[in-house]
């Protein structure tokens, strides 16, 4: 059994994945706390709709797609963002109507391109075994870069996350900090795109999240536990269903949410019992 653990992961692409586990399991929770704290669940879809029109755009003109998706999911943001007065609040109807023109233009471009559908739908599944090194320098920047702006900026995301009014009366440049966030969410959801598929991005993204709120109670410890806890958990669900998934012969993405969903019921149901 060791001696097929050590010859798997020698393999280039089974070691990327892993290494791309790693940091996505620990870097992805924190993001999820954003996107739950802040109300952005339908955006969230929109930006994985977003990335399904930048592979179509991206298998269309021969360009890569994790690049195009990420341009796509930045405008779809600035423009939610500057026709949204209230970002809070309007994002969920704008947003849904984004994620439809989004589909609307994937099917157009796939028709006037020729483009086979199940290439582009193909996205939606995801695998961590197609990543490249730069696909991992980009990762490991994307989380690098997550974890100091939560560090150096907690204060300003607690009040945040607690009322954008009183932030901003605290003298909080709110509309940046929130822009900020968001552009995180689309670089993080285009990269679990290609990691995991779209149906699969809440494996790492909110059900470590969920865990570590239901795992906690009440009484979470605040807002700076909810991150580290989330972070623990989606790591040691990543890793665990990777390692499984290889060794197994399973599919990555499908036995990480395989993992993460059966910890998060099981969690819910020690809790039930423990009231």
């Amino acid at each position: 059994m060791v001696e097929k653990f050590l010859l798997l992961f020698s393999l280039a692409p089974i070691l990327r994945g892993f290494i791309a586990m790693i940091v996505s399991g620990a870097a992805f929770p924190l993001c999820g706390v954003m996107v739950l704290r802040l109300n952005l669940v339908p955006m969230r879809y929109m930006l994985m709709h977003g990335v399904i029109l930048g592979g179509a755009v991206s298998l269309a003109m021969n360009l890569p797609v994790v690049p195009v998706s990420i341009v796509i999911n930045l405008i779809l943001i600035v423009v939610m963002m500057l026709f949204t007065k209230n970002s809070k609040f309007g994002f969920n109807g704008g947003s849904s109507a984004a994620m439809i023109l989004s589909m609307a233009a994937a099917s157009v471009i796939m028709h006037i391109a020729d483009v086979p559908a199940k290439d582009t739908l193909s996205l939606l599944w995801g695998s961590p075994f197609a990543l490249t090194n730069v696909d991992l320098y980009v990762l490991a920047a994307l989380g690098i870069l997550l974890g100091l702006y939560i560090i150096f900026n907690f204060k300003n995301i607690i009040a945040l996350f607690f009322n954008r009014e009183i932030a901003q009366s605290l003298g909080i440049n709110v509309r940046f900090h929130y822009g900020v966030m968001v552009c995180v969410v689309a670089l993080v959801v285009a990269l679990a795109m290609k990691i995991l598929g779209a149906f699969l991005i809440d494996s790492l993204l909110i059900l470590p999240v969920l865990t570590s709120t239901v795992c906690e109670g009440k009484n979470s410890g605040g807002i700076k536990k909810l991150f580290v806890r989330s972070s623990v958990f989606g790591l040691l669900f990543s890793v665990a269903g990777y390692v499984l998934a290889v060794m197994i012969n399973w599919p990555p993405a499908a036995t990480i949410s395989v993992v993460s969903g059966f910890v998060y019921i099981l969690v819910l149901i020690v809790r039930k019992i423990l009231k």
